[in-house]
């Protein structure tokens, strides 16, 4: 049995594991003032895996979006991990 993988470790091994395609992913966070205060941003927006926060291609700006607003991540539309819930880690056995 695997230990609980945080968001920060599992996006970096979506982006470093040649088994994944990085531009697949697609991470859920908090984002007060958008509908739901929920925003998404897919893998290919990403610029950077910081070890506080990502880095996200905002259109018109860098912004950084720390982990702890991370509430799901998702490869292929299938969740991989999610806030306060288990999800064994695609791959792992």
């Amino acid at each position: 049995m695997m230990g609980v993988r945080t968001s920060h470790r599992l996006l970096l091994r979506f982006y470093h594991d040649p088994g994944y395609d990085f531009s697949r992913v697609r991470v859920e966070y908090v984002n007060r003032g958008a509908p739901g205060d929920r925003s998404a941003v897919p893998g290919d927006r990403i610029l950077a895996l910081d070890a506080r926060y990502l880095e996200v291609d905002a259109g018109t700006h860098v912004a950084c979006i720390s982990y702890h607003r991370i509430r799901r991540i998702l490869y292929d539309d299938e969740v991989a991990w999610e806030r306060g819930g288990r999800v064994d880690d695609p791959g792992e056995t």
